[in-house]
């Protein structure tokens, strides 16, 4: 038996943590121990039942997870390794790492970099995580610090809060948009240039407008990405990875046509490895240790369920630590 949180749907939804059978973990080639799990938009959203996510029933939530390898019948993985695990599906077709003990597929792991713990690993998460797959995009896209300030949308989030912290070290000139004006010094301690209302972006706007940014890293959708996208400089990127405020995207070609401004879609779930190793060793690279501290809410698993509704309701700002054991 192990300890999890285990969401179930009979005649009505539960998310309850409690003890679960180690003969009901589904397959896998790898058994690990997590030390530490966390939170990101998508548990919350599977945790308290606000979006059909999890497909498979009953489920044990968590798509992230760290600690160590306890058995294996893969070949890269051996008994004592480090993981860490993002995606794949995990809490939400095959049980995930909000738990003591999960099993999972090698090919998932990505090993634990020397630079982090098992807890910083989580506290970067898979919103963390993504923050760098989309600064990776804009430089892929050719955005630089000299060719202006890059936006950052849902800026006290997950996602919002490392990519400001990776932005900003990396010397860009980060405009942080969030709808919490008390949370200006914490963005600003982050690397924050300056800070916006998102109510001057979460409305509709017009599909062309003044252009001032050069890169953009949106984790909101519906109107704040459309009027981000209206609002970028000749030649630069969006790079676009949630759906806060909503899956809609009312805009037009405007930009892309007569701008050459690029929208470019950023998945972390179903990433290939070397993606996520490069994203994980430019993590290792750029992200400075004491800023992530700075971002950290840490629970205990017993203190998840409620954490996950506050995230829901918008009260939590940076990332969400679940310690495990």
């Amino acid at each position: 038996m192990f300890k999890a949180l285990q969401l179930t749907k009979g005649d009505s939804f539960a998310a309850q943590v409690t003890e679960v059978d180690e003969s009901g973990l589904p397959p896998g080639d790898v058994t690990v121990r997590v030390a530490y799990s966390t939170l990101n938009y998508k548990d919350g959203l599977a945790i308290t039942n606000k979006s059909p996510v999890v497909r498979n029933w009953p489920m044990v939530a968590g798509i992230d997870g760290a600690g160590t390898v306890t058995a294996s019948s893969h070949p890269q993985w051996k008994a004592g390794d480090s993981f860490v695990h993002n995606g794949w599906g995990v809490g939400e077709t095959h049980w995930g790492c909000l738990a003591e003990t999960a099993r999972l597929k090698g090919d998932w792991l990505v090993r634990l970099p020397a630079a982090f713990t098992a807890r910083q690993a989580m506290a970067i998460g898979t919103a963390g995580y993504t923050a760098m797959l989309c600064v990776l995009a804009l430089e892929d896209h050719g955005v630089t610090p000299a060719m202006g300030e890059v936006l950052v949308t849902g800026a006290t989030g997950g996602v919002g809060s490392v990519a400001v912290a990776l932005l900003g070290r990396l010397g860009y000139n980060v405009v942080a948009a969030t709808g919490k004006a008390s949370e200006e010094a914490y963005l600003k301690h982050l690397g924050a240039a300056s800070v916006i209302d998102r109510a001057s972006l979460s409305a509709p706007g017009k599909p062309f407008q003044k252009e001032r940014w050069a890169g953009v890293v949106d984790a909101v959708g519906s109107h704040t990405l459309a009027n981000a996208l209206a609002q970028t400089r000749y030649g630069g990127a969006v790079a676009a990875c949630g759906l806060a405020q909503g899956m809609d995207l009312a805009t037009s070609v405007m930009p892309f046509i007569l701008r050459g401004v690029t929208l470019a879609g950023v998945d972390s779930v179903m990433a290939p490895l070397a993606k996520r190793q490069r994203a994980w060793d430019r993590l290792a690279r750029d992200l400075d240790p004491a800023l992530l501290e700075s971002m950290i809410d840490e629970v205990d698993l017993d203190g998840a369920i409620a954490k996950a509704h506050a995230l829901m309701a918008g009260s939590v700002r940076g990332r969400v630590v679940v310690r495990i054991v």
